[in-house]
């Protein structure tokens, strides 16, 4: 699942798009390099992002889903919102297949009805508070064991609605500190007793560049090394900006399994 951000800010400038000719050149050495679904987000998750409101966002999304479905009419396409009436218009509008909601049912209460009724995959990831406020939400039992619970109760709340086809995302880099991260990674594992595909998404977060001293920029050998640990652990996704190296690490980790 390749990153492609129609936002001003966020935190690894590669992906943000410039201008529409770039993207779609973009777009089209993704599916060159190895790409499988596009995950679109117009609203910034990084910590202490900007609100920004309805409007905007679907104007944000647009303007960029409307060339993308004209020019890649197959290409699997994926939305990074928590808003429900967003995601409704996305999948009415452009025939998007995949809603990716960072807040995992908690900042709409409609949209696990909302996914239901209009029967497409959901990505349901965890995070608690907000992205202006979730790195004060890092206060757990158990990282593992309560994140766990948190998702199950959440699975099992999207099936008794019918919603068939549920990915979880543990939500690295949300309301988790670096240490609670490689906690998770250590045990992701113990997942896929949910029965559903996970999702990893770390690729150039802080976890990886707070730990070597780097930044974002300088983070994708870490992506590389967290992304074959990830597969290693059960991990069925990998969310990047790197398609091509993300592929040959899939590579080789499918070498590995023959």
């Amino acid at each position: 699942m390749a990153v492609l951000n129609a936002t001003p800010d966020s935190f690894y400038g590669e992906s943000r798009i410039v201008d529409e000719r770039t993207m779609l050149l973009r777009i089209e050495k993704m599916l060159h390099d190895g790409m499988d679904v596009l995950d679109i987000g117009a609203y910034s998750s990084r910590p202490s992002a900007d609100n920004i409101s309805e409007q905007e966002e679907l104007k944000r999304l647009s303007i960029v889903l409307e060339p993308i479905v004209t020019n890649f009419p197959e290409l699997p396409l994926s939305v990074d919102t928590f808003r429900a009436s967003v995601a409704s218009h996305v999948v009415q509008n452009f025939g998007v297949g995949i809603i990716n909601d960072i807040g995992g049912g908690t900042l709409d209460a409609t949209m696990f009805a909302t996914v239901a009724k209009l029967g497409v995959a959901y990505v349901l990831m965890h995070m608690r508070g907000t992205p202006q406020t979730m790195q004060q939400q890092c206060e757990y039992s158990n990282i593992v064991v309560n994140v766990l619970e948190e998702l199950q109760h959440s699975v099992h709340v999207l099936r008794l609605l019918g919603v068939k086809d549920i990915v979880v995302d543990p939500g690295f880099g949300f309301a988790k500190s670096l240490d609670q991260n490689y906690t998770l990674l250590k045990n992701l594992s113990l997942f896929r007793q949910l029965d559903v595909p996970i999702l990893v998404g770390v690729s150039r977060k802080s976890m990886i560049y707070k730990l070597l001293g780097t930044d974002a920029e300088n983070a994708l050998n870490g992506t590389s090394a967290i992304h074959m640990a990830a597969l290693l652990q059960g991990a069925s996704i990998l969310r990047v900006h790197d398609v091509k190296e993300a592929n040959e690490v899939r590579t080789i980790f499918e070498q590995l399994r023959t």
